[in-house]
């Protein structure tokens, strides 16, 4: 329970960094921040991960509030002294709340803006801080369960 703090954290963040988005730049505004390497671009996704469109935004809404569930679930379910894989999913559940919220706020879908890459053709999606928390506590997940796999089994 120790890392449920990181959601509200995770939450704030993306919530107060899209607030500053949306109040200080035009939709579709583009700001470099690091050269165009790093830009700040104030988009709505109405997609998925990456922009994917599956389905209308009901779907997306609804996958969301499922895929929340799911990782609640698994958070209630990890072995209290499974410390990474409780801050990941603790990550994943704060990144995962912060898209929930835009998709129930407001209809055009998530608010993207960072924008990395190089030049017009190279750049990776748009994406926010909540986007940022899911993917390394994903990446976080992956390495937690290989290592619980790759442990030798103390009950032989």
């Amino acid at each position: 329970m120790a890392v449920l703090w990181l959601v509200p954290i995770i939450l704030v963040l993306d919530q107060v960094t899209k607030f500053i988005v949306v109040k200080g730049m035009d939709l579709r505004e583009s700001i470099d921040v690091f050269g165009s390497f790093v830009r700040l671009t104030y988009i709505h996704n109405p997609g998925a991960a990456f922009g994917l469109k599956i389905g209308g935004p009901v779907l997306h809404t609804v996958f969301s509030l499922i895929a929340l569930g799911v990782i609640g679930w698994l958070f209630w379910t990890v072995p209290a002294g499974a410390r990474l894989l409780r801050s990941a999913l603790a990550m994943v559940l704060g990144g995962a709340l912060g898209n929930i919220i835009d998709r129930i706020r407001i209809e055009a879908g998530v608010i993207d803006f960072i924008d990395v890459g190089i030049s017009h053709q190279w750049r990776w999606p748009i994406f926010n801080v909540a986007d940022s928390f899911v993917t390394i506590g994903i990446i976080m997940l992956a390495i937690g369960y290989a290592r619980q796999r790759d442990e030798p089994d103390h009950d032989v």
